[in-house]
């Protein structure tokens, strides 16, 4: 397995090491994944499992190519 050094500023790393300790991964884990689902294209594992009764999900180009407009706000 490759070993790779990575900079990043200090608040992105404390982001990162909250969210891989909140999601109970080590940082090596939470990054590698989080690289793997950029590369691959996929959704990753805690979304799939919302997703319920569809087969397939829709791809990541999909969704962004896609025309749709967002809902009008209510106004407060």
């Amino acid at each position: 397995m490759a070993q790779v050094t990575i900079y990043m500023d200090n608040n992105l790393e404390k982001k990162i090491k909250e969210l891989a300790l909140g999601a109970g991964v080590s940082i090596s884990k939470f990054i590698s994944s989080a690289l793997e689902q950029k590369v691959n294209n996929n959704w990753n594992p805690e979304t799939a499992k919302l997703e319920g009764s569809r087969n397939e999900f829709i791809t990541l180009e999909e969704i962004r190519a896609s025309d749709a407009q967002d809902a009008c706000r209510e106004t407060l």
